[in-house]
């Protein structure tokens, strides 16, 4: 009998340990109390991830007609298993005139299926609001649990109106690098002299940073490519000149033990593109 738990407890061990990489798309759906406006409605969490930090977008919809968008940022403790996911601001919504938002945060674990779902990956946990009101002050939130299962794809995609800085823009290919490895990290600096740059991201025509100003600190951007995404056009748009035109940018770029310095430049009719290719790793260094 103890030689039967020994392995038994190993597989149990490595099926409900913490995975390597949360970076991607997590949905499920969340329970309101009967009252609400929508006693239950889809969510949907986009997690990136450097290190121990979590940022990304939640979207918290029943139709494409009726919908939150908020970002969040968070830590993740892997040693405890422990995700903590702060919504910080709604970014835009459409709902009925009478329903007032909650701002949430999550406390999850992660957790792969064992048995006949061994691919199955999902986020458990529960969800409350620090005040336990909604953004209104008075319309009562109450906590409740989530369960969340990883997907490949976004299944909800708001009507989203590029603006012409992208579409009427030339977006000049800068360098097409090849990875092997599931998530890249994108440092973005002001280069050289802070001069008031300003630059939002586009990954694959999805906005992932937003007039945001460059700086001595990092803008932080994480890309999930791999066999089922294996292209990702990264774009930076210069939203202004800065006090010294054009608008140019640092780029670091860190791909597993690879690390890249690209320097980019954006103006009034063009955009810079890096585009980055998944290259399956050689069979020794798998």
């Amino acid at each position: 009998m103890a030689r039967f738990l020994i392995p038994a407890l190993f597989i149990f061990c490595a099926f409900s340990s913490p995975a390597q990489d949360i970076n991607g798309i997590w949905r499920g759906k969340l329970v309101m109390a009967p009252s609400g406006c929508f006693p239950v409605y889809n969510i949907e969490l986009q997690l990136q991830v450097a290190g121990s930090r979590i940022t990304g977008t939640a979207y918290h919809f029943s139709d494409s007609l009726n919908y939150v968008k908020e970002n969040f940022e968070g830590t993740w403790n892997r040693d405890s298993n422990l995700i903590i996911i702060k919504e910080i601001g709604i970014v835009t919504f459409r709902i009925k005139e009478d329903c007032v938002p909650c701002i949430k945060t999550y406390r999850l674990s992660y957790h792969r299926g064992g048995g006949n779902v061994v691919t199955e990956e999902q986020l458990r946990g529960s969800w409350s609001t620090p005040t336990g009101k909604a953004i209104d002050g008075k319309t009562v939130c109450d906590p409740g649990t989530l369960v969340l299962t990883r997907f490949e794809k976004a299944a909800f995609k708001p009507e989203l109106k590029l603006p012409l800085s992208l579409t009427g823009r030339k977006a000049e290919l800068v360098r097409e690098i090849k990875v092997d490895t599931g998530t890249v990290k994108i440092d973005f600096y002001d280069n050289g002299q802070i001069d008031g740059d300003t630059v939002s991201v586009y990954v694959n025509s999805m906005p992932v940073v937003s007039n945001r100003m460059l700086k001595t600190q990092p803008i932080s951007v994480n890309v999930r490519v791999s066999l089922k995404q294996t292209i990702q056009e990264v774009i930076m748009v210069g939203e202004n000149l800065g006090s010294i035109p054009p608008n140019t940018a640092l780029m670091i770029v860190t791909a597993g033990t690879k690390r890249y310095q690209l320097y980019l430049t954006s103006d009034e009719k063009k955009n810079a593109m890096v585009r980055f290719i998944y290259e399956k790793p050689a069979p020794g260094n798998q």
